[in-house]
């Protein structure tokens, strides 16, 4: 019984640092997305301008991820994982950024209210990818 608390009180630190540290990824990349989107909205519509944001917050995203929020290093498995998940967190990006421009709400909040609804979901995803891959 006090192996398993052990076990799991271990598992419960390791899980809550890595989301702490995804919590700074996430931050870091968000503000790296959104100033390149707000410096291309300025010439640009918020289509191509969020997508911009998104494929410079991209390649930030996973290089801290892959080395600093889940202690790994590049492979293919998680290559194409962090590929295919961001395809999905791009379109529900999108969709969501369309929909809040479409209720009404201005260009330059829609980007904040996308990301704190994607970014969870977004962990979930990765861990499935950087943990999950590794077993």
């Amino acid at each position: 019984m006090a192996q398993r608390i052990k076990e799991l009180w271990q598992h419960w630190q390791k899980d809550f640092w890595r989301l702490f540290r995804f919590g700074i990824t996430g931050t870091l990349c968000s503000l790296i997305h959104y100033g390149i989107y707000c410096l291309c909205l300025l010439f640009t519509n918020t289509t191509i301008a969020y997508t911009a944001g998104y494929g410079v917050g991209l390649l930030c995203n996973y290089g801290l991820t892959t080395y600093f929020t889940f202690k790994g290093k590049p492979t293919k498995n998680n290559v194409a994982g962090f590929v295919g998940s961001h395809i999905l967190n791009y379109l529900l990006e999108i969709g969501l950024l369309h929909l809040f421009l479409w209720m009404g709400i201005n260009k330059w909040l829609s980007p904040i209210l996308v990301m704190v609804i994607v970014v969870p979901i977004n962990f979930v995803l990765l861990r499935l990818v950087f943990v999950k891959g590794k077993k």
